[in-house]
């Protein structure tokens, strides 16, 4: 196996003026890309800081403690934070997910909850409100995020054996803790709750079934990842990507599986229900079977750089007219001339490429912009 060079490129300075065009864009939640894709989805990272140093993420070897965390002062507050949201909403976006970094992290979250929750659709419809975590807060933080408006949580855990999800999370925490703060969610009622598991060939695939035994019949949907080539620091490598299709197949050998159809439009895991009715799991196939076709997903970084695919080398910079003169009608056309000039499908162009091509190239890192 040849040696894995990892690039050190500061993601967050690469990035372009988001530009206010001359004839404003009336919000009118219709907005498409330049391949018809609709703008549904916002995804917010609330802090480029977490407290796990996954290997596939932030592996130790770069985010060590001498790594440059943005200052607070460049974070985008609350109420910014708020006032963006509100434009993308206009636009069409109807469910909202709070990252990281580990978004628990972030003080005082509840208050940007609060804030969020308040927002409606232009249907008038509350918006979807949801948070992906590591789980490492969830058990003291539960019901004071039910209580501000959170509606459910998505759950990183890579595995069951306390061995390998130690050795994972790379900070030797106990798997014991993140099951705990689970049956906290749960009982707070942020459900229904989801669980990510990257499925990395040879490191974590023997968790596969565990994992699939444990929470079936629990009311709680796991999904299974591709481990992606996000980013430039995981050292990623495609002989490490266990195929979803593998892994429905060693699921089904035990316990049987039928394929169920999408549940929303621009769904990115494919639903695959036991067949004895006791829940379902979901496979998110990024790198072998590529979605780009319908993604209705924007990401916000937490210093307001608006990225249009998870694997983007530039954003777009809003946090200049956010923190500028621009109207809230000027803001709101700049991101409707970004979304507009969209065409982003990476994972699409990869399949053409040979395995490992591109890799080193200049991309945004998972743990700045979030899953």
């Amino acid at each position: 196996m040849s040696e894995r060079v990892i690039p050190l490129i500061d993601q967050r300075l690469v990035s372009v003026p988001a530009r206010v065009p001359s004839v404003a864009t009336a919000a009118t939640g219709l907005l498409s890309d330049t391949r018809g894709r609709p703008l549904r989805d916002l995804r917010i990272s609330v802090t480029d800081r977490c407290n796990f140093r996954c290997s596939y993420c932030m592996p130790k070897s770069i985010f060590d403690k001498d790594y440059p965390y943005l200052p607070h002062s460049a974070l985008l507050s609350f109420e910014e934070i708020t006032r963006v949201a509100r434009q993308f909403v206009a636009h069409g976006v109807q469910k909202i997910r709070l990252t990281g970094g580990e978004p628990l992290l972030r003080k005082n979250l509840e208050i940007l909850i609060e804030q969020l929750a308040a927002l409606r659709t232009v249907e008038g419809q509350p918006l979807d409100i949801t948070l992906t975590t590591n789980g490492s807060l969830l058990t003291r933080k539960a019901n004071a995020l039910k209580a501000s408006g959170l509606q459910r949580v998505t759950v990183s855990l890579d595995g069951l054996d306390d061995t390998i999800f130690r050795a994972m999370n790379d900070v030797d925490f106990p798997v014991a803790d993140v099951l705990d703060g689970i049956a906290a969610a749960q009982a707070a009622g942020l459900g229904p709750i989801k669980i990510n598991m990257v499925v990395k060939r040879g490191t974590n695939d023997d968790q596969i079934l565990p994992m699939a035994r444990h929470f079936k019949g629990s009311g709680i949907v796991l999904r299974f990842i591709e481990y992606m080539d996000v980013g430039a620091t995981n050292g990623w490598r495609m002989d490490e990507v266990l195929p979803s299709a593998e892994v429905v197949q060693r699921i089904h050998r035990e316990l049987p599986l039928v394929q169920l159809g999408a549940s929303a439009p621009g769904e990115t895991a494919e639903r695959w229900g036991y067949a004895d009715g006791t829940g379902e799991i979901g496979v998110i196939s990024s790198v072998t079977q590529a979605f780009c076709g319908d993604c209705n997903r924007a990401r916000l970084s937490t210093e307001g750089q608006l990225y249009l695919c998870l694997f983007a080398s530039q954003g777009h910079d809003l946090r200049q007219l956010i923190r500028g003169d621009a109207t809230d009608e000027q803001l709101s056309s700049a991101i409707a001339s970004i979304w507009q000039g969209r065409g982003d499908r990476y994972s699409e162009l990869r399949a053409s490429l040979p395995p490992d091509a591109g890799q080193g190239k200049r991309r945004v890192e998972m743990s700045y912009i979030g899953g």
